[in-house]
């Protein structure tokens, strides 16, 4: 450029003399050529300048050209990460912001530069798309990638877009968590959406709706449970609304979780009564006693332990689980019922009927196990015949009826040697005996 500069003061500086000189010469030409001397110095003077212009002027359109293909290049990042999952855009979306922020501040009057505000509006569309078509869990996280660029990006440049995330945001967490209030393999759970509505946006209209809902999705879960076609599945679901209670911090939902854990309890017997009637006695034994363990001091719980009790009879007689025991133990009279073990190990004697119950025999240590069959050479064993001392005894109190009974007698560890079924007819007046024996097989 300095080169240029002092071309043309040396081409000035000819020009003048040459003027100078062509004025004063005594050639023999005419005045009008005299007179182009002049305006032909300044032509040749304007050509070398007119070149120094018309090469500044394309290099500033390089320059120019040069920031508009990086921004064409951002743009492009920000149209490859639309669609995809939040945490692979995230990357391209840094680069985009990157070259944005440069464009935006260092070359703010270049053309580029002027074109960054509008492209902020883009970024700020295309990255809260997931919101506009309403699929509320996956737009929390770029909602708050936007919301929290204010922290990070240049705050002349975003003005207030950071700030219209809020009600989106806020509205992303209050439908995600409230449609993953029963659901167990919810990510992410309810919990953790609406704490962090409520802990971020008290003051919202979405963060007044979350009780309500709550409250609601309990409701409809428990005003069911006696209807249900399948009571153990909203159960269920209770128990992941609990869970999600027990997880919120808020203290709006305290009355709403003390509904939810009551739920759960009338939601559990319900279960096992369900169980029970579509006999599936395996299933309503656990139920049952894991109720009756839960719940001590419910006034369910003795009946709770009888359908338990009924259910595990049933699960090894298929008549023992005609219908369900009675809540209540029947008045009227009793008859007695003595049992004795004539036999080796231990032998808890589950019986229902008219009235269910499980007592436990210990074992008879003198006691040893019978030839079998029980008939052997059209003789029958006769067992309990020894002193009544001998044998461990439970007096049974039994109002009249017909009674299933179930023998469990204990083998090795926890496990159970042998296990019989058997069905007795207890009738007024009478007094009962029976004496639980074991054969060995040739």
């Amino acid at each position: 450029m300095g080169l240029l500069v002092g071309y043309g003061v040396f081409l000035l500086a000819v020009a003048a003399d040459g003027a100078r000189r062509g004025l004063r010469a005594t050639l023999r030409i005419g005045a009008s050529f005299r007179r182009l001397a002049l305006p032909l110095a300044v032509v040749l003077l304007a050509v070398p300048a007119g070149g120094s212009l018309a090469y500044g002027a394309a290099r500033d359109e390089a320059r120019e050209q040069a920031l508009l293909d990086r921004l064409s290049a951002a743009d492009a990042e920000v149209k490859s990460a639309d669609g995809l999952p939040f945490d692979k855009a995230q990357p391209l979306l840094a680069k985009a912001l990157d070259v944005y922020e440069d464009l935006g501040t260092e070359q703010a009057g270049s053309r580029a530069g002027k074109l960054v505000p509008a492209r902020l509006d883009a970024y700020y569309e295309t990255v809260s798309g997931p919101y506009e078509k309403k699929t509320y869990c996956e737009a929390i996280a770029p909602l708050k990638h936007l919301r929290g660029l204010a922290d990070s990006f240049d705050k002349g440049l975003l003005g207030s877009r950071p700030a219209k995330t809020d009600e989106p945001l806020a509205h992303s967490l209050y439908e995600c968590g409230t449609a993953a209030l029963a659901v167990a393999t919810a990510k992410p759970t309810a919990a953790e959406s609406l704490n962090e509505l409520l802990g971020t946006f008290p003051k919202s209209s979405h963060a007044t709706r979350v009780e309500p809902a709550v409250r609601e999705a309990v409701k409809k879960r428990t005003s069911v449970l006696d209807s249900a076609p399948d009571p153990c599945e909203a159960t269920t679901e209770l128990r992941t609304l609990r869970a999600t209670l027990r997880d919120m911090t808020d203290a709006s939902l305290d009355g709403v979780t003390r509904e939810a854990v009551a739920g759960v309890q009338r939601g559990d017997f319900a279960c096992g009564t369900d169980q029970f009637k579509d006999k599936n006695y395996e299933e309503a034994t656990k139920t049952m006693t894991e109720y009756a363990k839960a719940y001590p001091d419910s006034p369910q719980a003795a009946h709770a332990r009888s359908i338990a009790i009924a259910a595990e009879i049933a699960d090894e007689e298929p008549a023992a689980g005609k219908r369900l025991p009675p809540s209540e133990v029947p008045g009227g009279s009793r008859m007695i019922l003595v049992v004795s073990n004539d036999g080796p190990g231990a032998v808890d004697l589950l019986y229902t009927g008219p009235m269910t119950g499980k007592v436990t025999l210990k074992t008879c240590a003198t006691c040893t196990k019978y030839p079998g069959p029980i008939f052997s050479q059209g003789k029958k064993v006769k067992a309990c015949q020894g002193p009544a001392s001998k044998y461990p005894k439970a007096t049974l109190l039994l109002p009249a009826g017909d009674y299933h009974f179930l023998q469990k007698r204990a083998g090795t560890g926890s496990s159970y040697s042998d296990t019989k079924t058997s069905k007795v007819k207890i009738e007024p007046g009478y007094s009962y005996t029976n004496c639980l024996y074991v054969t060995s097989g040739y």
